[in-house]
């Protein structure tokens, strides 16, 4: 049976035309706390910053912005009141996954989780998704912002349709392939310098830069497309293919416009 939280925040009343909310903080319990769990986060118009800390439990900390929309002419002689419509869920299931998200979800979320701990973060309107040094498999979608991973371990993969994607390991899990993609932004990775991966790197619009010694693939592929009628297309692969250190984990780094930065980690 899910075990379901719904938290309603409530908001201090104002007088004035704006209302400033107030930061709450709750704690949630893993299912399972002897393992690590799945976190999934979809917030709407807001970053989502994750941290560790000692503890096996979740501390969710929402810090809600003012609103700044105007005034309008018929409220005039009018005070503005609002009733806390910004509602959190968080939802926690047997098989050890917590889900938190809200119909109406905004401000920045802050939530410190244990250090392994899976996650998998969506943000459709917030300035940045930034985690710090979790170790788990991390999946995270910022449609509209950065993505930002410091220092941490295991598998990733990272997207942004507007904003730049910047990892940092400080270890790989081996064998599981990972992606780093961007439509409009630079795509910046650093992996430990003894990392055994094969590479795909490819950016429409920029350059790629390394300071490691990637061993090339020679020849670019070439796709010959009848297209019916005596047409035909002939194009030739933009993807830069190559191993580190022997080859071993499949890694892709793409951006449309852009550059890629492969770094090797001191």
């Amino acid at each position: 049976m899910r075990k379901m939280l719904n938290i309603a925040f409530l908001f201090i009343l104002s007088a004035a035309a704006s209302t400033a909310y107030a930061q709450e903080r709750i704690t949630a319990k893993w299912n399972d706390p002897s393992r690590p769990g799945l976190l999934k986060v979809d917030w709407h118009n807001g970053s989502i910053i994750i941290k560790t800390h000692s503890t096996n439990d979740v501390t969710i900390d929402t810090k809600g912005g003012s609103t700044t929309r105007p005034v309008p002419a018929e409220a005039g002689g009018l005070r503005r009141i609002d009733g806390g419509g910004r509602g959190l869920v968080v939802d926690s299931e047997p098989n050890n996954v917590m889900t938190i998200s809200g119909p109406s979800s905004s401000g920045e979320v802050e939530i410190e989780v244990p250090v392994k701990t899976n996650l998998n973060l969506i943000s459709h309107n917030g300035r940045t998704i930034s985690v710090d040094s979790v170790e788990g498999d991390i999946e995270v979608t910022n449609h509209n912002g950065s993505v930002q991973l410091t220092n941490v371990g295991g598998s990733v993969v990272a997207h942004s349709m507007n904003g730049k994607v910047t990892v940092s390991f400080r270890d790989i899990a081996a064998g599981k392939p990972m992606s780093f993609s961007s439509m409009n932004g630079s795509v910046d990775v650093t992996l430990p310098g003894t990392a055994k991966a094969d590479l795909k790197m490819r950016t429409d619009n920029g350059a790629v830069y390394t300071d490691f010694d990637v061993q090339m693939k020679t020849g670019a592929a070439i796709t010959n497309q009848d297209q019916g009628g005596g047409r035909y297309r002939i194009e030739i692969d933009k993807t830069i293919s190559g191993s580190i250190n022997g080859g071993g984990t499949e890694i892709e780094l793409r951006t449309r416009n852009g550059n890629i930065y492969l770094r090797k980690g001191k």
